[in-house]
């Protein structure tokens, strides 16, 4: 019967059962359809990028309309005004399956962004909804015969946890066969001094092959499977040379065994198997640990929420949720959508994410975040966003995307760890010749596998992500976000930091010290006024008149909020007009002030009607931790809106000698980027919507979790508590994972220049070649996990 290949798929099949056209022949439809599709779109190349590596045939598959609406209210979100969302793309087997996905969604109308992770398949798709929609981007994949799946971090959890229970199971079966062989082991070498028939030989040959082919062929599966993507891939890796040694030593004694010749090494086989595993073990269980912070955040997103509804309370999907509805809470129960009290006073735990160990006691009026725990009492609150937008979701998915960027480091030591395999492979191949010419074919299979074993691009291999992955771990436990893991490297570098002043230095609690009535004005206009903008000036402000018992209901027009200077707002076809003296000197209105302190006028109509002096506190640890970094080599500077003299104040308490003041954000991010072009690696910190221009100008961008969303969005790294202690501790994390991984590679590389010249010598026999790699491997793995060590 004939058999051909489909030009697509390039699975082989029988030519009789196949489709015929000018353009080739396929094994169904959904090849053909696909073929054609990226024939006319131009996308040939990917079938000379797809190599040798084949693929699932294609299947035609009919979108479910239903499910969009679903889609559109759960998972889309906005993002500088446009639509985006997550997706698995199912059937990519490698680099060629990302190209092609890629440029048949460039060369869709409307799609501005498509980022797809090459380790999860994970694709995330930024859209302009007014030229193209999600129906038409998930038909897009389904044409060129992959399958689009929303992505789910609940079912991904799911996967995981499936995934380690196979990894457990693997490794009890590998250790269970191992220790039985040893037995075995033991008996023969002693029968080898004392005497032993061959037929008892020969039986406890046979039963260490019985307990070695589920080790090699069921535990080392997935060695198999990597050694599989080396061919298909054409890059050797550590799987390789794993499945090569403990593959030529299990059919080489399996030789021995029948033809009674030789020694049979079916211990070895057990052992290099399973100590190797158990190194993947162990960095697996370092994985977890580092993720246990996930997970916590993870545990406390509930499906649904109480609502109240018509005097009635019903349980809701949380994806359901929308802006203003009644939420109940209870004691024991956890908050996962941001919202405002409305009713009731209970106390709240936060530690998950502020670290705040202390409970806090909320009632009417108070913001509640989600992430925290409902410890006694009950409330009601009204939800200020969706789920999708809550703060505990954000937090989530920022955590989840940190590790998608790899550090230099890394990228260099994979090339490094890629040409190693091969090379070791090249010096097997002449030591096993040179060994055979100059004895016997058993010592020279034997010295062979040990070089194979030995070598161990594996340590290398782990150097970088383990130690980055520990590194960011240990961040979190330290209320610090590492948004992507090359930001630890780059962090350790910086040699200068620059602290906006307000919210990140001080407390960003300002208080009223002073507050002088000008002019008649009705102070519900002041209140309206500075209820409408989140800077910690108009917050002060706005506190200070309501506890006067000034109320903040009328309604104003046009309100427009400019950063670093102040609002304005319509009221009755006037202006009204609140912030700092330039402000409303720039918009007609006459001011005489000395401005010794921070002060805030209002203007009406363009004239005067009242002034606000305030003050800042300087946060208790501010000056302690400015000398701790001070002692890492940092040059520190402080820029701030303020006057000289608030400046001053501030930097003569903190000893910060340099300093720059009355500063607007694009100047800010002028001076930033001066000091790049002085070749300074410059870390900016700071928590408001005038820091971001700012922050998009330095090598590292570092956000107080209590900031601005746009704050939190240009930021490479978030501290959740505020503090400086926090912040220090993101800087000597990144310096310690920095020194920690030049550890590892110095140790791995020294090792391989060590041990590889004394397998070829013949000097290591296979187990020890074992032993000795998986040692290697768990060296670096426990030389990582002492980053959740670092003091300060």
């Amino acid at each position: 019967m004939a058999k051909d290949r489909c030009t697509h798929c390039k699975l082989i099949f029988d030519t009789n059962s196949m489709i015929k056209t000018d353009n080739g022949i396929f094994c169904c439809n959904g090849c053909k359809n696909v073929y054609e599709i990226i024939k006319n779109n131009g996308f040939e190349e990917f079938y000379s990028r797809l190599g040798n590596n084949n693929l699932n045939p294609a299947k035609n598959s009919n979108l479910i309309e239903s499910n969009l609406e679903n889609l559109y209210k759960n998972y889309v979100t906005r993002k500088d005004g446009f639509n985006q969302i997550s997706l698995i793309i199912e059937g990519i087997h490698c680099s060629a399956c990302i190209w092609l996905n890629e440029k048949i969604l460039f060369s869709t109308r409307g799609i501005l962004e498509v980022n797809i992770n090459s380790i999860n398949n994970k694709a995330t798709i930024l859209w302009d909804e007014n030229e193209t929609n999600l129906k038409e981007i998930l038909t897009k994949i389904n044409s060129i015969g992959y399958k689009a799946l929303v992505y789910d971090s609940s079912k991904e959890d799911t996967i995981l946890n499936a995934k380690r229970r196979d990894f457990y199971i693997k490794l009890l079966v590998g250790i269970f066969a191992l220790m039985n062989i040893m037995w075995i082991a033991i008996a023969q070498y002693a029968g080898y001094f004392s005497g032993m028939d061959k037929d008892i030989k020969d039986i406890l040959n046979f039963a260490e092959f019985i307990l070695a082919s589920p080790v090699l062929f069921y535990t080392g599966g997935s060695f198999f499977n990597g050694f599989k993507i080396a061919l298909k891939t054409k890059t050797p890796n550590m799987d390789m040379l794993v499945a090569t040694g403990a593959s030529l030593a299990y059919f080489y004694s399996i030789y021995a065994m029948f033809s009674r010749k030789a020694e049979v090494y079916f211990d070895s086989v057990a052992m290099i198997i399973t100590f190797v595993f158990i190194g993947k073990f162990l960095e697996v269980l370092s994985k977890k640990r580092a993720s246990d912070t996930l997970d916590t955040l993870n545990s406390m997103v509930l499906n649904e929420v109480n609502i109240k509804t018509e005097g009635k309370i019903i349980s809701k999907n949380i994806h359901e949720i929308m802006v203003g509805e009644t939420i109940v809470l209870k004691a024991g129960d956890k908050v996962v959508i941001d919202g405002i009290i409305t009713s009731g006073e209970a106390s709240f735990d936060c530690s998950s994410l502020s670290g705040e160990s202390i409970p806090i006691t909320l009632g009417p009026s108070d913001e509640l975040k989600s992430s925290s725990v409902c410890l006694d009492g009950c409330i009601e609150y009204k939800a200020t966003s969706e789920f999708k937008n809550s703060f505990l979701n954000k937090i989530i998915n920022l955590i989840q995307n940190s590790s998608s960027n790899k550090p230099n480091l890394q990228q260099l030591a994979n090339k490094i760890a890629s040409k190693f395999s091969l090379t070791i492979l090249i010096i097997a191949i002449f030591t096993f010749f040179f060994w055979f010419l100059k004895s016997d074919f058993q010592t020279a299979l034997v010295i062979a596998i040990s070089v194979i074993i030995i070598a161990c691009p594996c340590a290398l291999a782990l150097a970088t992500p383990v130690s980055t992955l520990v590194g960011i771990g240990a961040g979190l436990k330290n209320n610090v976000i590492f948004k992507q893991s090359k930001t630890i490297e780059t962090l350790a570098k910086c040699d200068t930091i620059v602290f906006d002043k307000t919210g990140t230095l001080t407390k960003a609690k300002l208080k009223v010290d002073r507050f002088e009535q000008i002019n008649d004005i009705n102070l519900e206009l002041i209140a309206s006024l500075c209820k409408t903008s989140k800077h910690p000036v108009s917050v002060a402000i706005f506190e200070f008149l309501k506890q006067k018992n000034i109320t903040s209901n009328i309604n104003l027009t046009n309100i427009k909020e400019i950063s670093a200077k102040g609002v304005m707002a319509n009221f009755n076809n006037k202006t009204l007009i609140g912030g700092n003296k330039k402000f409303l000197q720039e918009n007609g209105t006459t001011i005489n002030s000395n401005q010794n302190s921070t002060e805030y006028f209002v203007a009406f109509d363009k004239v005067l009607v009242a002034k606000f002096s305030l003050s800042d506190e300087i946060k208790e640890d501010a000056k302690s931790y400015i000398e701790k970094l001070k002692k890492l080599n940092l040059d520190i500077y402080m820029l701030t809106g303020d006057n000289e003299i608030t400046a001053k104040k501030v930097a003569n308490q903190l000893g910060i000698k340099n300093i720059k003041y009355e500063m607007l954000p694009d100047e800010k991010a002028n001076f930033i980027s001066t000091l790049n072009k002085n070749n300074k690696k410059v870390l900016m910190v700071g928590d408001g919507i005038n820091d971001a221009i700012a922050m998009s100008y330095s090598h590292v961008a570092i956000c107080m979790g209590s900031g601005s969303d746009i704050s939190l969005e240009k930021s490479d790294v978030i501290i959740l508590d505020d503090s400086l202690k926090s912040l220090t501790k993101a800087i000597l994390i990144s310096k310690k994972t920095m020194s920690i991984i030049k550890q590892n590679l110095f140790f791995s590389l020294s090792y391989n220049a060590l041990t590889i010249p004394l397998a070829v010598m013949g000097f290591i026999i296979p187990l020890f070649a074992a032993l000795s790699m998986s040692f290697s491997s768990i060296i670096v793995i426990l030389n990582s996990l002492r980053i959740k060590k670092s003091k300060e």
